[in-house]
């Protein structure tokens, strides 16, 4: 890896954890409006960004979780599936909007997995949560379109890396 990816991933990582300390209160709990899930369509400029993310979720989980280490299996194994989902789905889709309208309904249906760990772990109604999840992290992604494409217009995501 070069120096230049590897250090933009590292600061997309410590930007998503730093995010998710200000929201931390909204951000694990059934209902969770996690605001740095916005950083999950840079995989949709170039899957270089794959690392800084998973890295955030990585430490988000490890320092903020309170449902303890099973978070970082089924947070990060989630962000990890639901990344390479969207690589593979967006292959052939040259719009950048369009790829992440696909990253958003990826991400919005894996949250699943979520709910199947808030279900383990809390005992928090499965298919009521994975409803919430879905919606909060529908409007989170919906959210991050149009800024990621404004941010890409101002400094071309699929160079910068």
């Amino acid at each position: 890896m070069k120096t230049r990816t590897l250090a933009i991933n590292g600061i997309i990582g410590a930007l998503y954890v730093a995010v998710m300390i200000v929201i931390a209160p909204f951000g694990f709990t059934n209902i969770q409006f996690r605001l740095a899930e916005i950083f999950n369509h840079l995989v949709v400029f170039n899957k270089k960004y794959f690392a800084g993310i998973v890295i955030g979720v990585f430490v988000s989980n490890l320092l903020l979780s309170e449902v303890g280490p099973i978070d970082l299996l089924f947070g990060v194994g989630h962000t990890i599936l639901s990344l390479s989902i969207t690589i593979f789905l967006i292959k052939n889709i040259s719009s950048p909007v369009k790829r992440m309208l696909v990253n958003t309904a990826v991400f919005t249906t894996t949250m699943c997995i979520i709910s199947w760990q808030l279900y383990l772990v809390l005992g928090l109604p499965f298919w009521a949560t994975w409803g919430f999840l879905a919606i909060s992290e529908c409007i989170v992604m919906a959210i991050g379109i149009p800024l990621m494409h404004t941010l890409n217009k101002r400094i071309s995501l699929s160079k910068l890396i």
